[in-house]
C-alpha cells in the first residue's frame, strides 16, 4: 500500500509564488484504524495475545491524559513526543496574563527522527557528512496518485462524506492535515 495524494490548484490569489500552483495534497481513506486493528497487527509481530495488546493500548490514552495534565512530554520510541501546546490572548501587563486567557489547547507531536548519511565531501581536510533527519514513521512511506477522486471545496468539513484529507495551500485557506511544499 502507499499513501494516495491527488493534484490540487492553489486558487488562492494572496501569494503570487505559488498562486495556480498545481501541488500534491494527501487522499485518506474514511474509515479510521482503531485499537482492535492495532492490536491484531502487533499480535502478528509478536508472541503477546490480542487482549494483553488491547488492555495495554486502551491504558495508553488514560496514562498520556495524565502526564499531559501533568505538564510533561511523553516520548514514544519509533513513534515521537507528545506534548501540550495552547493558544492565549494578548494582555499588556504581565499580571494580566493568566490562565484565563488561555485560548484553546491541543495535543503537539514531533516525529521521531534518525539522521541517515547520504553522502560526504572533504572541506579543509576534513570528511563532512551530508545527511537528512528522515521521519522513522514515514520512511518507508510511498506514494501513488488517486485516480476518481474530486477535490471537494475548501467549506467541506475534514472528515464528513469526503476522501480527501486537508491541506494547507500556501499564503493561507484550505484545511489543515497536509502541507504544500515550494520548490521540494
Amino acid at each position: 500500500m502507499s499513501q494516495k495524494y491527488i493534484r490540487s490548484k492553489n486558487n488562492n490569489s494572496h501569494n503570487a509564488k505559488t498562486y495556480n500552483k498545481y501541488y500534491a495534497k494527501p487522499v485518506y481513506d474514511e474509515k479510521f484504524i482503531e485499537t482492535d486493528e492495532i492490536a491484531d497487527f502487533i499480535q502478528t509481530q509478536a508472541t503477546l495475545k490480542r487482549s494483553d495488546i488491547k488492555a495495554a493500548l486502551d491504558e495508553l490514552g488514560a496514562a498520556m491524559k495524565h502526564f499531559l495534565e501533568m505538564g510533561q512530554k511523553i516520548r514514544l520510541t519509533g513513534i515521537g513526543i507528545f506534548k501540550v501546546g495552547f493558544s492565549s490572548i494578548g494582555v499588556t501587563k504581565a499580571d494580566d496574563c493568566t490562565a484565563s486567557t488561555i485560548t484553546s489547547r491541543r495535543v503537539l507531536f514531533q516525529p521521531e527522527t534518525e539522521r541517515i548519511v547520504v553522502g560526504s565531501s572533504e572541506k579543509n581536510g576534513k570528511i563532512i557528512q551530508k545527511y537528512v533527519n528522515a521521519k522513522t514513521l514515514l520512511k518507508e512511506v510511498t506514494f501513488e496518485e488517486a485516480h476518481g477522486i474530486s477535490n471537494p471545496s475548501p467549506s467541506s468539513p475534514e472528515g464528513e462524506g469526503t476522501n480527501t484529507g486537508g491541506g494547507t495551500t500556501p499564503g493561507g485557506g484550505g484545511n489543515s492535515g497536509g502541507d504544500y511544499n515550494e520548490g521540494d
